[in-house]
Protein backbone atom coordinates (compact mmCIF):
# COMPACT_ATOMS: atom_id res chain seq x y z
CA UNK A 1 0.00 0.00 0.00
CA UNK A 2 1.33 3.41 -0.94
CA UNK A 3 1.99 5.64 2.04
CA UNK A 4 0.65 9.15 1.56
CA UNK A 5 2.68 12.13 2.76
CA UNK A 6 1.63 13.28 6.24
CA UNK A 7 0.22 16.58 4.95
CA UNK A 8 -1.94 14.72 2.42
CA UNK A 9 -3.32 12.40 5.09
CA UNK A 10 -4.18 15.30 7.42
CA UNK A 11 -6.00 17.35 4.78
CA UNK A 12 -9.25 15.29 4.77
CA UNK A 13 -9.29 15.33 8.59
CA UNK A 14 -8.91 19.11 8.62
CA UNK A 15 -11.68 19.43 6.07
CA UNK A 16 -13.97 17.28 8.21
CA UNK A 17 -13.19 19.34 11.29
CA UNK A 18 -13.88 22.57 9.38
CA UNK A 19 -17.21 21.19 8.14
CA UNK A 20 -18.16 20.11 11.65
CA UNK A 21 -17.34 23.56 12.98
CA UNK A 22 -19.46 25.17 10.32
CA UNK A 23 -22.38 22.86 11.12
CA UNK A 24 -22.04 23.62 14.81
CA UNK A 25 -22.01 27.34 14.10
CA UNK A 26 -25.21 27.02 12.09
CA UNK A 27 -27.03 24.83 14.62
CA UNK A 28 -30.01 26.33 16.46
CA UNK A 29 -29.21 27.62 19.93
CA UNK A 30 -31.09 26.65 23.07
CA UNK A 31 -34.48 28.38 23.42
CA UNK A 32 -34.02 30.05 20.04
CA UNK A 33 -31.01 32.11 21.15
CA UNK A 34 -29.37 32.23 17.75
CA UNK A 35 -25.68 32.14 16.94
CA UNK A 36 -25.57 35.77 15.79
CA UNK A 37 -25.85 37.08 19.33
CA UNK A 38 -23.65 34.32 20.75
CA UNK A 39 -20.91 35.34 18.33
CA UNK A 40 -21.37 39.03 19.05
CA UNK A 41 -22.94 39.54 15.61
CA UNK A 42 -25.66 42.04 16.60
CA UNK A 43 -24.53 44.74 14.19
CA UNK A 44 -26.37 47.90 15.18
CA UNK A 45 -28.93 48.99 12.62
CA UNK A 46 -27.92 46.22 10.23
CA UNK A 47 -29.69 43.11 11.51
CA UNK A 48 -31.45 40.56 9.28
CA UNK A 49 -34.84 42.26 9.69
CA UNK A 50 -37.97 41.68 7.60
CA UNK A 51 -37.25 44.95 5.79
CA UNK A 52 -33.63 46.03 5.46
CA UNK A 53 -32.82 49.03 7.62
CA UNK A 54 -36.18 48.93 9.41
CA UNK A 55 -37.32 47.18 12.57
CA UNK A 56 -40.92 45.97 12.26
CA UNK A 57 -42.82 45.67 15.55
CA UNK A 58 -46.23 44.03 15.94
CA UNK A 59 -49.03 44.57 18.45
CA UNK A 60 -52.80 44.17 18.65
CA UNK A 61 -55.45 46.75 17.80
CA UNK A 62 -56.82 48.47 19.73
CA UNK A 63 -53.62 49.02 21.69
CA UNK A 64 -54.75 49.55 25.29
CA UNK A 65 -53.59 51.89 28.04
CA UNK A 66 -51.46 51.78 30.07
CA UNK A 67 -49.39 49.63 27.72
CA UNK A 68 -49.93 52.10 24.88
CA UNK A 69 -51.61 55.49 24.64
CA UNK A 70 -54.33 56.83 22.35
CA UNK A 71 -54.27 53.53 20.41
CA UNK A 72 -51.09 54.77 18.72
CA UNK A 73 -48.16 52.41 19.37
CA UNK A 74 -45.93 54.61 17.22
CA UNK A 75 -46.13 57.60 19.60
CA UNK A 76 -43.75 56.14 22.19
CA UNK A 77 -46.26 56.62 25.02
CA UNK A 78 -47.34 53.80 27.33
CA UNK A 79 -45.12 51.13 28.87
CA UNK A 80 -44.90 48.69 25.97
CA UNK A 81 -44.49 51.36 23.31
CA UNK A 82 -41.66 52.86 25.35
CA UNK A 83 -40.06 49.43 25.86
CA UNK A 84 -40.27 48.66 22.14
CA UNK A 85 -38.50 51.88 21.22
CA UNK A 86 -35.88 51.34 23.94
CA UNK A 87 -35.15 47.86 22.55
CA UNK A 88 -35.01 49.30 19.02
CA UNK A 89 -32.51 51.93 20.14
CA UNK A 90 -30.33 49.24 21.73
CA UNK A 91 -30.41 47.38 18.43
CA UNK A 92 -29.38 50.49 16.51
CA UNK A 93 -32.74 51.65 15.13
CA UNK A 94 -33.96 55.13 15.97
CA UNK A 95 -37.65 55.99 16.13
CA UNK A 96 -37.82 56.84 12.41
CA UNK A 97 -36.61 53.33 11.56
CA UNK A 98 -39.32 51.52 13.56
CA UNK A 99 -42.46 50.42 11.70
CA UNK A 100 -45.59 49.04 13.41
CA UNK A 101 -47.96 46.35 12.11
CA UNK A 102 -51.21 44.98 13.55
CA UNK A 103 -50.89 41.47 14.97
CA UNK A 104 -53.90 40.03 16.86
CA UNK A 105 -53.00 38.63 20.27
CA UNK A 106 -53.64 34.94 19.57
CA UNK A 107 -51.94 35.02 16.17
CA UNK A 108 -48.77 36.53 17.59
CA UNK A 109 -47.70 33.24 19.18
CA UNK A 110 -49.52 30.82 16.86
CA UNK A 111 -47.41 28.60 14.57
CA UNK A 112 -46.41 30.08 11.22
CA UNK A 113 -44.31 32.84 9.69
CA UNK A 114 -44.68 36.34 11.14
CA UNK A 115 -44.81 39.74 9.47
CA UNK A 116 -42.99 41.38 12.40
CA UNK A 117 -39.43 41.22 13.69
CA UNK A 118 -40.79 41.10 17.21
CA UNK A 119 -44.23 41.51 18.79
CA UNK A 120 -45.00 43.27 22.07
CA UNK A 121 -48.50 42.69 23.43
CA UNK A 122 -48.53 41.42 27.02
CA UNK A 123 -47.68 37.90 25.91
CA UNK A 124 -46.58 35.74 28.82
CA UNK A 125 -43.66 33.40 28.28
CA UNK A 126 -44.55 29.72 28.74
CA UNK A 127 -43.40 26.32 27.56
CA UNK A 128 -46.39 25.68 25.30
CA UNK A 129 -45.92 28.91 23.37
CA UNK A 130 -42.18 28.28 23.08
CA UNK A 131 -42.99 25.31 20.87
CA UNK A 132 -44.26 27.71 18.18
CA UNK A 133 -42.30 30.94 18.69
CA UNK A 134 -39.18 32.38 20.27
CA UNK A 135 -39.22 34.78 23.20
CA UNK A 136 -36.84 37.42 24.42
CA UNK A 137 -35.97 37.63 28.08
CA UNK A 138 -38.86 38.87 30.20
CA UNK A 139 -39.40 42.62 30.24
CA UNK A 140 -42.20 42.74 32.86
CA UNK A 141 -43.08 40.60 35.89
CA UNK A 142 -46.81 39.87 35.78
CA UNK A 143 -49.56 39.68 38.39
CA UNK A 144 -53.21 39.00 37.61
CA UNK A 145 -56.02 41.00 39.24
CA UNK A 146 -59.79 40.78 39.69
CA UNK A 147 -62.12 43.66 38.72
CA UNK A 148 -65.80 43.84 39.71
CA UNK A 149 -68.61 46.39 39.60
CA UNK A 150 -69.02 48.02 43.00
CA UNK A 151 -72.60 46.73 43.31
CA UNK A 152 -72.00 43.26 41.86
CA UNK A 153 -72.24 39.87 43.55
CA UNK A 154 -68.43 39.75 43.63
CA UNK A 155 -67.86 43.23 45.10
CA UNK A 156 -67.31 42.03 48.67
CA UNK A 157 -64.90 39.22 47.82
CA UNK A 158 -61.75 39.20 49.95
CA UNK A 159 -60.43 35.74 49.16
CA UNK A 160 -60.30 33.14 46.39
CA UNK A 161 -63.01 31.19 48.18
CA UNK A 162 -65.30 34.22 47.93
CA UNK A 163 -64.90 34.17 44.14
CA UNK A 164 -65.69 30.51 43.54
CA UNK A 165 -69.46 31.04 43.28
CA UNK A 166 -69.44 34.12 41.01
CA UNK A 167 -69.48 34.36 37.22
CA UNK A 168 -65.95 35.20 36.09
CA UNK A 169 -64.65 36.21 32.68
CA UNK A 170 -61.32 36.61 30.86
CA UNK A 171 -59.87 36.94 27.38
CA UNK A 172 -59.28 33.75 25.41
CA UNK A 173 -55.75 32.37 25.26
CA UNK A 174 -54.47 34.51 28.14
CA UNK A 175 -52.81 33.72 31.43
CA UNK A 176 -55.70 35.66 32.97
CA UNK A 177 -58.02 32.86 31.86
CA UNK A 178 -55.54 30.28 33.13
CA UNK A 179 -55.53 32.06 36.50
CA UNK A 180 -59.32 31.76 36.66
CA UNK A 181 -59.32 28.02 35.99
CA UNK A 182 -56.13 27.09 37.85
CA UNK A 183 -56.11 29.43 40.86
CA UNK A 184 -59.67 30.58 41.53
CA UNK A 185 -61.32 27.38 40.25
CA UNK A 186 -64.89 28.72 40.11
CA UNK A 187 -67.87 26.39 40.33
CA UNK A 188 -69.35 27.93 37.16
CA UNK A 189 -67.65 27.77 33.77
CA UNK A 190 -65.91 31.13 33.14
CA UNK A 191 -67.01 33.32 30.24
CA UNK A 192 -64.37 33.59 27.52
CA UNK A 193 -64.02 36.64 25.26
CA UNK A 194 -62.13 37.29 22.04
CA UNK A 195 -60.73 40.56 23.39
CA UNK A 196 -60.81 42.78 26.46
CA UNK A 197 -63.28 45.23 24.89
CA UNK A 198 -65.90 42.48 24.78
CA UNK A 199 -64.98 41.40 28.30
CA UNK A 200 -65.35 44.93 29.65
CA UNK A 201 -68.71 45.31 27.93
CA UNK A 202 -69.89 42.07 29.58
CA UNK A 203 -68.77 43.43 32.95
CA UNK A 204 -70.62 46.71 32.41
CA UNK A 205 -73.78 44.88 31.32
CA UNK A 206 -73.77 42.48 34.27
CA UNK A 207 -73.17 39.40 32.09
CA UNK A 208 -70.26 38.53 34.36
CA UNK A 209 -69.69 39.38 38.01
CA UNK A 210 -65.94 39.92 37.76
CA UNK A 211 -63.18 40.14 35.16
CA UNK A 212 -59.60 38.88 35.49
CA UNK A 213 -56.86 40.88 33.74
CA UNK A 214 -53.25 41.82 34.45
CA UNK A 215 -52.82 44.27 37.31
CA UNK A 216 -51.95 47.49 35.39
CA UNK A 217 -54.88 46.92 33.02
CA UNK A 218 -57.16 46.41 36.02
CA UNK A 219 -56.21 49.82 37.40
CA UNK A 220 -56.71 51.47 34.03
CA UNK A 221 -60.15 49.85 33.56
CA UNK A 222 -61.38 51.07 36.94
CA UNK A 223 -59.76 54.48 36.63
CA UNK A 224 -60.74 55.42 33.10
CA UNK A 225 -63.13 52.98 31.44
CA UNK A 226 -65.51 51.35 33.94
CA UNK A 227 -65.41 53.86 36.74
CA UNK A 228 -68.15 52.16 38.76
CA UNK A 229 -65.89 49.12 39.09
CA UNK A 230 -63.07 48.47 41.53
CA UNK A 231 -59.99 46.27 41.81
CA UNK A 232 -60.80 43.57 44.36
CA UNK A 233 -57.20 42.46 44.62
CA UNK A 234 -54.39 40.63 42.88
CA UNK A 235 -53.68 36.93 42.63
CA UNK A 236 -50.53 35.47 44.09
CA UNK A 237 -47.82 34.78 41.53
CA UNK A 238 -47.55 31.20 40.37
CA UNK A 239 -43.75 31.10 40.50
CA UNK A 240 -40.64 32.86 41.74
CA UNK A 241 -37.37 33.80 40.09
CA UNK A 242 -37.06 32.24 36.65
CA UNK A 243 -40.44 30.52 37.13
CA UNK A 244 -42.34 33.78 37.70
CA UNK A 245 -44.77 34.84 34.99
CA UNK A 246 -43.21 37.40 32.67
CA UNK A 247 -44.14 39.16 29.46
CA UNK A 248 -41.65 38.61 26.63
CA UNK A 249 -41.16 39.90 23.12
CA UNK A 250 -42.35 37.34 20.56
CA UNK A 251 -40.26 36.36 17.52
CA UNK A 252 -40.43 33.82 14.72
CA UNK A 253 -39.37 30.35 15.82
CA UNK A 254 -35.64 30.16 15.17
CA UNK A 255 -35.39 33.86 14.33
CA UNK A 256 -31.88 35.15 13.69
CA UNK A 257 -32.79 38.13 15.88
CA UNK A 258 -33.79 36.29 19.05
CA UNK A 259 -30.41 36.39 20.76
CA UNK A 260 -29.84 40.04 19.89
CA UNK A 261 -33.29 41.09 21.09
CA UNK A 262 -32.85 39.11 24.33
CA UNK A 263 -29.50 40.82 24.90
CA UNK A 264 -31.15 44.22 24.40
CA UNK A 265 -33.87 43.41 26.97
CA UNK A 266 -31.26 42.11 29.43
CA UNK A 267 -29.26 45.34 29.04
CA UNK A 268 -32.35 47.47 29.65
CA UNK A 269 -33.09 45.54 32.83
CA UNK A 270 -29.48 45.74 34.00
CA UNK A 271 -29.13 49.49 33.51
CA UNK A 272 -32.46 50.25 35.20
CA UNK A 273 -34.33 51.39 32.07
CA UNK A 274 -37.15 48.85 32.46
CA UNK A 275 -37.65 49.83 36.10
CA UNK A 276 -37.78 53.52 35.17
CA UNK A 277 -40.32 52.90 32.40
CA UNK A 278 -42.43 50.76 34.73
CA UNK A 279 -42.39 53.53 37.32
CA UNK A 280 -43.30 56.11 34.69
CA UNK A 281 -46.19 54.24 33.05
CA UNK A 282 -47.39 51.60 35.52
CA UNK A 283 -46.74 53.16 38.92
CA UNK A 284 -50.42 53.15 39.94
CA UNK A 285 -50.54 49.35 39.92
CA UNK A 286 -48.89 48.74 43.28
CA UNK A 287 -51.49 48.78 46.04
CA UNK A 288 -53.94 45.90 45.44
CA UNK A 289 -54.18 43.31 48.26
CA UNK A 290 -53.32 39.70 47.48
CA UNK A 291 -56.38 37.42 47.40
CA UNK A 292 -55.59 34.12 49.12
Amino acid sequence: MTTLPRTTRLAPIAALLTAAALLTACAPQEEGKTSAAAAGGCAKGALATKKAGTLTVGTDKPAYDPWFSEDKPENGKGFESAVAFAVAERLGYDKSKVSWVVSPFNKAFAPGAKDFDFDINQVSINAERKQSVDFSSGYYDVRQAVVALKDSKAAGAKSLADLKGVKLGAQVGTTSLAAVTDQIKPTAQPAVFDDNDLAKAALKNGQIDALVVDLPTAFYITGAEVTDAKVLGQLAGTGTGAAAEQFGLVLDKGSALTGCVAQAVDALRADGTLAKLEQQWLSDAVSAPVLK
